[in-house]
């Protein structure tokens, strides 16, 4: 049976679909701002502090996105509280408490009854999505569209020039924690496709991949959903066909099309580089 086949015959599969694909669209649109504004460090350290959550989720028996959220904005406004209020910088603070999040995670999953548990929290395992996680995905990504769309303006001068948005009298501050709250959202809406290891790989690689190829903001938001998208539609293939974990999967779809455009672009490839390299000689 090909995967074509099963995709329309098998419902775990169009639901692992669904999910997939929106996972790939807000990673690739979130990881642009992400990328723009500096924070890649940010988007690994809430990957890491959404750990304990899950594990209380799991402990408790409740949705595990709902622990996940809780601890990841917790984990978020504490890196802006303690940076704000002490001489700790920004990339120290986020050292500290997502390690110590990250722990204490630890911690807790020692209390789990099965191990595979610990793997699919890991590593992600989309075939195994349930239809509540696919329509908390789903409700999750039209929040973080809604939201990307409704405030872009803000996002794209705050991103860009923070005095100037100051200058226009918007609030860099609370743009910042409005911008961590949807990280926070694309995070823990990524756990179950491709884990908290590799989800900082989904929110930096797709933008990365767009940003060698354009110079503007909204080809570069489209460009990368549209290669979060095929990540997780390659990604999915490769899991169900040949029985790889699913995370994995998707994420070295993405590296390789990373790996592509880096040798290739027409403006910031590889192999222009050197073209221009050879032109001055």
């Amino acid at each position: 049976m090909t995967f074509i086949e099963a995709l329309f015959q098998y419902e775990f599969l169009q639901k692992a679909m669904i999910t997939a694909v929106m996972v790939g669209i807000i990673c690739g649109v979130i990881g642009c701002f992400i990328i723009l504004r500096g924070m890649s460090l940010m988007g690994d350290a809430i990957s890491h502090a959404v750990l304990p959550g899950v594990a209380i989720s799991y402990l408790l028996g409740i949705n595990f996105l709902i622990g996940a959220i809780v601890t990841g904005l917790v984990t978020a406004l504490g890196i802006g509280f303690v940076s704000q209020n002490s001489r700790i910088k920004n990339d120290t603070a986020i050292g500290i408490l997502f390690t110590s999040a990250f722990a204490l995670g630890i911690i807790l999953i020692s209390f789990l009854r099965s191990s595979s548990d610990l793997y699919h929290i890991l590593f992600g395992n989309v075939l195994a999505v349930r239809p509540s996680d696919m329509w908390m995905t789903v409700i999750i990504g039209l929040i973080v569209l809604g939201g990307i769309f409704l405030f872009y303006k803000e996002l794209l001068i705050s991103s860009f020039d923070p005095t100037m948005a100051q200058a226009y009298g918007l609030s860099t501050r609370w743009i910042h924690y409005g911008l961590m709250t949807l990280l926070t959202l694309v995070t823990v809406a990524s756990l179950q496709t491709v884990g908290i290891i590799l989800v900082v790989a989904m929110l930096i690689t797709p933008a990365a991949t767009a940003y060698l190829l354009t110079n503007h903001l909204s080809r570069m938001l489209f460009l990368a959903a549209g290669f979060g998208t095929l990540s997780a539609i390659v990604g999915l293939y490769f899991s169900f066909t040949y029985n790889l974990s699913s995370g994995a999967s998707i994420v070295l779809v993405a590296t390789t099309l990373f790996a592509l455009v880096f040798i290739f672009s027409p403006r910031h490839g590889l192999m222009r580089h050197r073209k221009r390299k050879e032109s001055t000689v």
